[in-house]
């Protein structure tokens, strides 16, 4: 018998994690389900952790998720059986890892498995999705569940699209900056100092910096770009610790304007995303867990983490955000209201919903001055960069009149 680690919650939301043994991830969750536990994760152990059909961790679009799931429900709603479902989208899907991803999910659920642990079992879908899919099953109402989730991701989806589509002209003046500079320190600046070593003339001081800058440019210019890459795949690789990436949160929070809209947007993803969990029928403390799991950002992580231990504890969830003094406060208090009226899925929908908007308005007003700011920069280094290099030929005009 293999070992595995199983983490559920009690009745009253107690989470535990305990190794057990047993013959397969189904038989324990069933184990466990007859006692009245919410299973919420069954994973091998030792070497068949690594056991796995499918590559660990490769991403799937979210358009393409969430076009998935829609079809899915569809189908689910019109009442075809899952195996048929699953096996009618897995032939009509274009993505051969995706196509093959279908069918490893369909011959678990053929084999006895849930179609959540199934659907764990790739280690491709996000962590709040599998739990949401679990709390229908245990339910009886995966229909609902399921269109709870395609609602939160469809929004999720067309918030993002709309965040990157306002960054898109600001990212395409920095890249041409970038590339305009290199061109003319590299190739321009070099071709003017054989022109004035030729002519052997005095230089204006200006005039002889960007020359130097522009010789020992194109002479360093290979060991510089090495140094650069090697420095940017060791400070991707310290992002990727979790000590890396909560000092790179603690920095983006201390960015001027940038760091308050981008607290504000993971707070409305937090928001979502509970209201998701807690909706599908999912106790608090578990969907503290899942909500923590799935953050991008370690310190609302860290934050989330903090304020579960103390709900585990018996306190309430507002005065636990707020002891973590990374929410805002407007948010702890729209919580703390939701949680008086015993509304509290609906309430953390509009905290959603509010900051959703908050971050929509306040990126087009960064955007409307970092626009303006960019191209000044521009004009101002490629001023600076031709009075240099042509000044010495002014001058030799001058004298040449005179």
């Amino acid at each position: 018998m293999a070992e595995y680690t199983v983490r559920l919650a009690d009745e009253r939301g107690h989470l535990l994690e305990q190794v057990e043994q047993g013959g397969s991830e189904s038989e324990i969750r069933d184990r466990f389900a007859a006692q009245g536990y919410l299973v919420y994760s069954v994973k091998p152990r030792g070497i068949l952790a690594g056991e796995a059909g499918l590559p660990r961790r490769r991403k799937i679009k979210s358009e393409q998720f969430l076009i998935f799931n829609q079809q899915f429900l569809t189908l689910i709603h019109a009442g075809l059986p899952i195996i048929q479902a699953l096996e009618l989208l897995m032939k009509r899907q274009r993505n051969p890892y995706f196509r093959s991803v279908l069918q490893n999910v369909r011959d678990r659920v053929r084999g006895g498995e849930l179609l959540s642990q199934a659907f764990e079992a790739q280690r491709a879908f996000p962590k709040v999705y599998t739990t949401t899919i679990l709390a229908g099953e245990k339910s009886g109402n995966l229909e609902e569940v399921m269109g709870r989730y395609i609602a939160f991701q469809r929004l999720a989806v067309s918030f993002r699209k709309k965040l990157t589509a306002s960054l898109v002209y600001p990212v395409l003046l920095v890249v041409m900056l970038v590339v305009m500079m290199t061109f003319l320190i590299t190739y321009v600046v070099p071709q003017f100092a054989m022109l004035y070593k030729q002519l052997d003339t005095p230089l204006p001081g200006m005039t002889m910096l960007m020359l130097a800058i522009g010789t020992h440019a194109q002479q360093y210019a290979p060991y510089v770009a090495l140094a650069l890459i090697g420095g940017g795949f060791f400070l991707w690789r310290w992002m990727k610790s979790d000590k890396g990436s909560t000092y790179m949160d603690r920095v983006k929070l201390g960015i001027p304007l940038i760091g308050s809209i981008w607290l504000k947007y993971q707070v409305a993803i937090f928001s979502r995303m509970l209201s998701t969990l807690l909706s599908g029928g999912l106790p608090l403390v578990p969907a503290l867990e899942t909500s923590s799991e799935s953050m991008q950002s370690r310190l609302i992580s860290h934050g989330i983490d903090g304020a579960t231990a103390r709900v585990r504890e018996g306190q309430a969830l507002a005065k636990s955000l707020e002891a973590q003094k990374v929410f805002p406060e407007m948010s702890v208090e729209m919580i703390e209201v939701g949680e008086s009226t015993g509304a509290l899925p609906a309430m953390l929908n509009s905290v959603a919903e509010f900051y959703e908007e908050d971050v929509q308005t306040a990126l087009a007003t960064a955007m409307a001055l970092i626009e303006p700011i960019i191209l000044v920069v521009m004009g101002v280094v490629v001023a600076f960069v031709l009075i240099s290099l042509y000044l010495p030929i002014f001058s030799l005009g001058a004298g040449a009149i005179h």
